[in-house]
């Protein structure tokens, strides 16, 4: 099953050497992103984790009669409805974790599985190596207001309180007292650009203004991750743009880890460290954007990311030739997380074949040809005839 590819892929394959977050072209970039996930601490780890809809639910995961089944067929010979199917994932600490599909696909079901506000019908879920599946009532509500927060698409506010009060709410809800909330709410508010406007009630903002409420709401408990819920899908496109470059600010501030729900490729690849790609309830692949753009598991995937530039997603690690003479010697070099929109630049620059280079040693070569093979999708024709 697909699950089973997601299984290996989330747990081994995350060492892709390339950084899917810098997007400098200097030499010694540091690694980050994608790149050292494998070497961070992991907050949730599902295994084999199935959300099933439907009367006795409980016995379709073990059913080895019906997992290798369609969800159509399934529900056609049980009466029920798998929306998770045999999912295995890790989220690494400060990592942006995106889950991506079309509608119908699971992912909300499975965002929404991860603090029990939906209950798995099989499997195994932990966060900081606790199991989530085994708490009780307090602990599962302390997960809920204190360690996890979710800024939903439909933003939640409460009509009759104003910004400041709705970005508190969390904290009163916690306990924490009037000042202490009001003065932690205010820094929120000022940190999501809304300074200014804390008097206002919801019905006076625009509704990017909104979101940004909401996402003040979610960072003022301080949690150690935050679940997004498809969050800026009803947003006009240039404010959806606003608000996810808004995300990856805040990323690049604080580091906190992320698990970001979408259905909108380019945004999974512009916030995203790794990105799960779901069809009918299983991952058909978990990789960084660029192993999903230059690498696609399937025709399901290849279709998905056609129309993609790749110049804008694959670095010139994918591009780059072996040296030849001295080249490996002499001219500018890029880092090898370059993007290939920022080689090319690179390459008309100097006139000739630039060093890809890391700690002072030459990886290889880019030229014209490499990055005109790249952006013409010839590096994919070689490897299907190489297949």
């Amino acid at each position: 099953m697909a699950a089973t590819a997601a299984d290996a892929s989330g747990i081994a394959a995350t060492d892709a050497g390339t950084d899917a977050g810098d997007r400098s072209p200097a030499v010694s970039a540091p690694a980050t992103g994608a790149e050292n996930a494998a070497d961070r601490d992991i907050v949730f780890s599902a295994r084999h984790l199935w959300k099933v809809f439907g009367p006795k639910a409980d016995r379709i995961p073990d059913d080895t009669s019906l997992t290798g089944l369609s969800v159509p067929e399934v529900r056609e010979r049980t009466g029920c409805t798998p929306a998770v199917r045999d999912v295995s994932f890790d989220v690494h600490k400060g990592e942006v974790f995106v889950v991506m599909g079309l509608s119908g696909s699971g992912k909300s079901t499975l965002v929404r599985c991860l603090t029990r506000l939906i209950e798995p019908t099989g499997g195994s879920l932990e966060m900081d190596g606790e199991d989530v599946l085994g708490m009780d009532r307090s602990a599962l509500r302390d997960l809920r207001r204190r360690r996890a927060a979710m800024v939903f698409q439909h933003f939640g506010l409460l009509p009759h309180r104003t910004v400041l009060d709705n970005v508190a709410y969390g904290l009163e809800i916690q306990g924490v007292g009037k000042a202490e909330r009001r003065a932690r709410a205010a820094e929120m508010v000022e940190k999501v650009g809304l300074a200014g406007l804390e008097k206002r009630r919801p019905g006076q903002l625009s509704g990017g203004q909104q979101q940004r409420v909401g996402l003040a709401r979610a960072l003022a408990v301080d949690p150690e991750i935050l679940l997004f819920d498809e969050p800026f899908s009803a947003l006009d496109p240039l404010i959806r743009r606003d608000m996810q470059e808004e995300v990856v600010r805040l990323h690049r501030e604080e580091g906190r880890t992320m698990v970001f729900i979408t259905h909108d490729l380019a945004e999974a690849l512009t916030v995203g460290d790794r990105i799960a790609l779901m069809r009918d309830g299983e991952i058909v692949q978990l990789g960084t954007p660029e192993e999903i753009v230059g690498s696609p598991a399937d025709d399901y995937v290849r279709d998905f990311v056609r129309d993609v530039p790749r110049e804008q997603v694959l670095t010139v690690r994918r591009a780059m030739r072996p040296a030849e003479g001295d080249e490996a010697d002499q001219g500018p070099a890029l880092a090898p997380s370059t993007l290939i929109s920022d080689a090319i630049e690179a390459v008309a620059r100097s006139g000739g074949a630039v060093r890809v280079a890391e700690n002072g040693r030459c990886l290889g070569i880019v030229d014209h040809a490499c990055l005109l093979n790249v952006v013409a999708r010839m590096d994919v024709a070689r490897t299907e005839v190489a297949a």
